[in-house]
């Protein structure tokens, strides 16, 4: 996050829920973190499965950690409640950002091109969220200078970034994905949709359309369905009265005799193995083949110019440029940019 004193902070509990048509994250309490999120992801792979939590803290950066509430909240106040430990601060991540989204308020509407339609209702009220008295972060199209004053004089402590660091050098995609997603961008071409479908957990997900990947219906339907990683499963409780796990991603005759409805299965993607095979961690599959990846990148990428230029997105980037870029001064008010 780019946020000055406040993210100098050591330890803090990542918690995220869903506000109206934004994922609110709140920061709490000092703890034990990993330094190295990738040497703390390899450390619980290696531990038998049964030892292994249903929400396995993650490790990233310096200071947070991930840990998923499921659960609706309609404002603040019920984020608050939910936690088991005082906040000490949210980050509010609209509807534009990459990965899920929350869903709209009330019935599902599409619009003509099959993403959820927002309202009204699904507008973020910061100031209930500065009525906390909490810092707070904003995050979804963030990724200017410009975009950071307006952050701040709206009474953010900062801004949380994503996508331009997803598309750096230094990070996990693998460098192929990275370069078409960067070349898609820059040629205007690029697809990134909210699929209302895609993800197991029923919250939109932000899906990037780029050849040989699950975004491609001819890939999806040659993978066969199986789920062995099951990050995403759901409890239930099974006739014997004990707690079983299901996902809409696996074999539907496996999960509708878990009880779950055909229709929730139809044109689910396995986020698990997709995501993890776009970092090149893909398990094999049948016939020796790799899992297919699944990407995911926010909807705002005008970022790119101003770090690559106006050359056809092969170039690389640093993330050490996103912070330069982030922190120089904002453009002069009319004064136009390169996006």
């Amino acid at each position: 996050d780019i946020s000055g004193g406040w993210s100098d902070r050591t330890g803090a509990d990542l918690r995220t829920l869903p506000l109206g048509s934004v994922m609110v994250a709140a920061v709490a309490g000092p703890a034990a973190i990993p330094t190295n999120a990738r040497a703390a992801a390899r450390r619980r792979s290696a531990r038998p499965r049964n030892e292994r939590t249903e929400w396995e803290d993650v490790g990233i950066a310096k200071s947070i950690y991930l840990r998923r509430i499921p659960g609706l909240a309609v404002s603040a106040w019920e984020v608050l409640r939910e936690l088991h430990h005082p906040a000490g601060g949210f980050v509010v991540e609209g509807i534009s950002a990459g990965g899920h989204s929350a869903p709209p308020r009330g019935r599902l509407r599409l619009e003509d091109d099959g993403q959820p339609a927002y309202g009204p209702r699904d507008t973020v009220e910061l100031a209930t969220v500065r009525a906390l008295g909490l810092p707070y972060w904003l995050a979804g199209g963030y990724s200017s200078p410009e975009r950071l004053l307006e952050a701040k004089q709206m009474g953010a402590a900062g801004v949380q970034v994503g996508s331009a660091f997803a598309l750096c050098a230094e990070s996990g995609l693998v460098p192929a994905i990275r370069r078409s997603l960067r070349t898609a961008a820059t040629a205007r071409t690029l697809r990134v949709h909210a699929d209302p479908r895609a993800s197991p957990t029923g919250f939109p997900f932000k899906v990037a359309h780029l050849p040989g990947t699950l975004s491609d219906d001819s890939v999806y339907a040659e993978r066969p369905r199986v789920c062995d990683v099951g990050y995403l499963r759901a409890p239930y409780r099974t006739a014997s009265g004990r707690i079983g796990y299901r996902c809409p991603a696996e074999p539907i005759d496996d999960f509708v005799r878990k009880g779950g409805l055909p229709a929730d299965a139809v044109d689910r993607r396995c986020l698990c193995n997709g995501l993890v095979s776009a970092i090149g961690l893909g398990q094999r599959i049948e016939g020796g083949a790799t899992e297919p990846p699944i990407v995911t990148i926010g909807h705002d990428l005008t970022f790119l110019p101003h770090l690559i230029g106006d050359g056809d997105g092969s170039a690389e980037y640093s993330a050490e440029q996103v912070i330069e870029y982030l922190m120089s001064d904002p453009a002069p008010v009319g004064g136009g940019d390169k996006s």
